[in-house]
């Protein structure tokens, strides 16, 4: 077991959790801190990764919702309040320098999760992601982004929240015909994102090997006040 940090935020907009990732990655690449594992949630959000094609967004001109182009894998996606979104940054270096390996641990760490609450999820051949059966319907999105062997962006596991936006404002993941659903669907009652939180950093923590020390954020997403820290992130 190696040691790592945890930081569990709230609502967190978009970009700001992004400038987290990145200072933290840094961080992370030249062990100033260890393996880091954020969970949060965002406002509404429209990501589009970097093999988004433009007749996948279809968001209404009135919807309240932001578009941020990312430098992840994949295709578009959607996050809101009511979804756990989860940012391992990782060294590889430490966990197979493998990244097919690496996004299907993530999808591990989620089945692990599901099962925690007593719902049974399954990988699809040839789709990365979590899902249930049958019908397929989605439960779970991944990207992720590995530069010099550090991971940034990671999963969105939908919790409670409305599922319409993924096929009525975008065509989530590029996959048409897709149907996402939620936990709180498949249980038949309402599940809050902290009622899922310590399973997920259990999960985290049992396939990558880490025993994770939670960090104090009460001052929100910024950086915690160490001095190598705030010199990484000033940069």
């Amino acid at each position: 077991m190696r040691q790592g940090y945890l930081l569990s935020l709230g609502e967190t907009p978009y970009v700001e959790a992004w400038e987290l990732q990145r200072s933290l990655a840094a961080a992370v690449q030249q062990d100033a801190i260890p393996d880091t594992v954020v969970l949060l949630e965002h406002p509404p959000v429209v990501t589009i990764g970097r093999r988004t094609d433009e007749d996948e967004l279809h968001v209404p001109d009135a919807a309240s919702v932001e578009l941020v182009e990312t430098d992840r894998g994949g295709k578009s996606t959607y996050h809101a309040p009511g979804q756990l979104v989860c940012y391992p940054i990782l060294d590889l270096n430490r966990h197979g320098r493998d990244v097919k390996r690496y996004v299907r641990d993530l999808e591990e760490a989620v089945i692990r999760t599901l099962v925690a609450h007593g719902i049974e999820g399954h990988r699809i051949d040839g789709l990365t992601g979590v899902w249930l059966e049958e019908p397929p319907r989605k439960i779970c999105s991944i990207g992720v982004h590995v530069s010099r062997w550090v991971t940034t962006h990671g999963y969105a596991l939908n919790v409670d929240l409305d599922p319409a936006p993924f096929t009525d404002w975008i065509t989530a993941c590029g996959l048409e015909d897709a149907a996402f659903t939620t936990m709180a669907r498949e249980l038949g009652r309402p599940i809050a994102v902290d009622d899922v939180r310590p399973a997920a950093a259990d999960a985290l923590a049992e396939v990558f090997e880490l025993e994770l020390e939670e960090l104090p954020a009460e001052d929100g997403a910024g950086l915690w006040a160490q001095p190598v820290h705030e010199r990484i992130g000033a940069r």
